[in-house]
């Protein structure tokens, strides 16, 4: 897509959309009150306001290469500081950490030697906080054919970045206290659906209006 593209569309969006939605805007100019935090992947083919139907304001939303959160005291490349803002100044209720099918990143990390001199930003970006959804899936899974071995990488990247949020002090306090609930979701691009962890099959099963919360603890999931 060329920037003019983009350009164009800027224009179009103030001259019709904006114009005609004009005290709306004025309304979130004064403040946000999102709903939901909601963690996903960098993928030109996620828009999560488009896949669950949310307007601007209703959603606060942390994307990166993986949908990947550092687990508290790493680094902080600013997933933390998101984190913490939304659950402690926005009072967040609910977290979703949706990953997607035919991630690359996933992709990558299941082949993480190859990207060493191409991308060694990616290489560094996974080595250290893909390795334990790497080692998981290659210590138990690896006689899996490809396509399979990559549902299972993506599913447990999901579920090793809800144990990384569970090490924040602000959603282990508000966890002990029932003020908020974790989600893990994978958004299936071909199918437009989106599959949700159930704890009590170790599995992800397609979500119903009844969003499964993960419980803490953490079972890990498997795959059949």
């Amino acid at each position: 897509m060329p920037i003019k593209r983009l350009i164009a569309g800027l224009h179009e969006f103030h001259d019709n959309y904006f114009i005609t939605h004009r005290e709306f805007f004025e309304h979130l100019s004064h403040g946000q009150t999102p709903d939901v935090l909601l963690i996903t992947c960098s993928d030109s083919r996620i828009d999560p306001n488009l896949i669950t139907q949310t307007q601007p304001g209703e959603l606060f939303v942390i994307r990166n290469i993986g949908n990947i959160i550092p687990p508290y005291g790493a680094p902080n490349g600013g997933e933390g500081a998101g984190i913490e803002y939304a659950v402690q100044a926005l009072d967040i209720k609910d977290v979703v950490v949706c990953g997607h099918s035919h991630c690359g990143a996933m992709k990558g990390l299941l082949q993480i030697g190859n990207l060493a001199h191409q991308m060694p930003l990616v290489y560094d970006w996974l080595r250290h906080y893909g390795e334990p959804t790497r080692r998981l899936v290659l210590d138990n899974y690896k006689d899996y054919p490809s396509d399979k071995l990559l549902k299972i990488a993506i599913e447990q990247n999901v579920l090793t970045q809800i144990e990384n949020l569970e090490t924040y002090p602000v959603i282990r306090s508000r966890l002990h206290s029932g003020q908020l609930t974790l989600h893990a979701w994978i958004y299936e691009i071909e199918s437009g659906e989106v599959f949700t962890y159930d704890a009590s099959t170790r599995q992800f099963k397609l979500l119903q209006n009844r969003p499964l919360p993960v419980p803490n603890p953490l079972i890990g999931v498997h795959s059949e």
